[in-house]
């Protein structure tokens, strides 16, 4: 056994844990389909939030993880329901008013209300699409369209039919006793409207492959249920899809756990084996509510790919998954520093430290190395003072702080000056409030500045820092008020950098000149 595999064996890090659990399924003799499938779904009634790449992450973390413990092939599928009917207008879509009549459609017969693919659900489709391919993540996709049409569901969805009363019965015991008089595990879509319907069977006939119902107006319909004249309910359909293609993991958000075992026995009962199950916590918008596709409250994965790079949501994705976290833009700055403080430690730690950084799960195990010479969070203190418009102006600062580096040779710390523009314009300036210095406070800033004009030592965040401190050392007690000073009277901010790597930055003298901005009066 190699050493990676033999640490992986005991590593606490979650995506290991997972996988060890997952190999346990095959100790006696390999699956019969020559790989382990791994599966994520997703529902396009919307488009594609931040849960939905958190999901595809994640899963393929444990994939990873799961590859360094085994030889045995994986495979991972992306499966779209985008059977599913219209239930309701999302509100960030252009024109929504046009989409009323198409309700209870299929999401793969509702137009696009953005005019660029076939339907809606084609369109939410191709968003999934584009940013999993993106990242670079290996996938197989399916649509719940094209998988009922095909056939490839046809063995399954017969067998539902021969064992209908059986998944009736597993289905009616988690009901109301109103829904049990007119619930079935089989959604017809009528011939002449294309609506998706939700009424009882009259008769379901395992010779012929056939279900019976009345349409809402009364007209009797006798449809096959292969061939996609029928599908699913979303339950019997989490069970029979497993059963379909033989899942062996798959995780989802917890509001799916108390369906869990519903899910499992419908697979059991259509022959299939249920798969591993990983539940994770929501992701809250500001407010503390849960991120809604239709809503669009929340981060979008568009949304943060404009102030930071893929790394860092997957790095966010990867932090206690069991947690509820909240997923605004605030979170930003702060997993864009973190994640590069992963990898600036990753070279140093041993093997086992490192199979526990999130680092070698985002990037299976090939770490790049981290050219963020500068922080984030200092870059938008940076933006914030010298009004910079475009990331050329903080390249005039990074060049004197750091004159062997350019864009080329420091690509991270040359994308992170352009998100830090923009972030800060969108997000900080328009809420960027300083604030008059007290007494106390302005006797310590000019303290500051003389000490700063007396200063001939190396212009190093350390040396510097130690200036600052012990100006606020003399003067007061916590320390924390004087950097909150700092922050809040200079920067227009309740919490920044290292006041020292700031004017290491940014400069003596402009440092000097700011502070002689804000005893003026000029900032606040």
């Amino acid at each position: 056994m190699s050493e990676l595999r033999e640490t992986a064996m005991t590593s606490k890090a979650w995506p290991f844990e997972e996988a060890r659990r997952l190999l346990k399924r095959y100790q006696k003799s390999p699956p019969e389909k020559g790989f382990v499938l791994f599966e994520t779904g997703y529902g396009p009634s919307g488009l594609p939030h931040i849960g939905t790449f958190g999901e595809v992450a994640r899963t393929t973390m444990v994939k990873r993880a799961f590859e360094a413990l085994s030889d045995i092939p994986t495979k991972l599928i992306c499966f779209s329901d985008d059977l599913d009917g219209l239930r309701k207008v999302p509100s960030n879509v252009p024109n929504p008013e046009a989409l009323e009549a198409y309700l209870q459609q299929p999401l793969t017969s509702v137009p696009d209300p953005f005019g660029e693919y076939p339907s809606f659900g084609e369109h939410n489709n191709a968003m999934l699409r584009r940013f999993l391919d993106t990242f670079g993540f290996e996938y197989e996709f399916y649509s719940a369209r094209d998988f009922y049409r095909s056939g490839q569901f046809d063995k399954i969805l017969k067998r539902a039919v021969e064992r209908y009363d059986d998944i009736m019965a597993i289905m009616l015991k988690s009901l109301r006793e109103e829904r049990q008089q007119t619930y079935s595990i089989f959604l017809p879509i009528h011939p002449e409207t294309g609506r998706v319907l939700y009424v009882p069977m009259k008769k379901v006939c395992a010779e012929t492959y056939t279900v019976t119902f009345d349409d809402e107006d009364g007209k009797e319909w006798t449809l096959p249920v292969t061939g996609g004249k029928v599908k699913l309910q979303w339950k019997p359909d989490f069970g029979a899809r497993w059963a379909a293609l033989g899942v062996d993991f798959e995780m989802y958000g917890k509001e799916h756990a108390t369906n869990e075992k519903i899910y499992d026995a419908i697979c059991r009962a259509l022959g299939g084996r249920a798969p591993e199950h990983f539940s994770y916590e929501l992701f809250l918008d500001e407010n503390g509510q849960k991120i809604s596709k239709s809503s669009g409250n929340g981060v979008s994965i568009d949304e943060w790919l404009t102030y930071a790079p893929t790394e860092s949501l997957a790095y966010f994705m990867y932090q206690k998954p069991k947690t509820a976290k909240r997923m605004h833009f605030d979170v930003i700055p702060k997993a864009y520093d973190e994640y590069h403080q992963q990898l600036r430690a990753y070279p140093g730690q041993d093997l086992k430290a490192q199979l526990n950084n999130p680092v070698w799960h985002i990037h299976g195990g090939d770490v790049p190395e981290s050219t963020l010479i500068v922080p984030f969070a200092m870059l938008l203190n940076l933006a914030s003072v010298s009004g910079a418009e475009d990331k050329e102006t903080l390249w005039g600062f990074i060049r004197r702080y750091a004159p062997e580096a350019t864009a080329e040779s420091h690509p991270d710390l040359d994308k992170a000056a352009g998100f830090a523009v923009r972030y800060f314009n969108d997000f900080v300036k328009p809420t960027r409030k300083h604030r008059a210095p007290t007494e106390q406070e302005r006797e310590a800033l000019e303290a500051l500045k003389f000490a700063l004009e007396a200063y001939d030592g190396p212009v190093e965040d350390e040396a510097l820092q130690s200036v600052v401190y012990s100006i606020g050392r003399e003067r007061f007690d916590p320390m924390r008020g004087w950097f909150t000073a700092l922050y809040e009277v200079l920067l227009g901010a309740s919490q920044g950098p290292r006041f020292g790597g700031f004017i290491a930055l940014y400069g003596v003298p402009e440092t000097i000149a700011l502070i002689d901005k804000a005893l003026a009066g000029d900032l606040a």
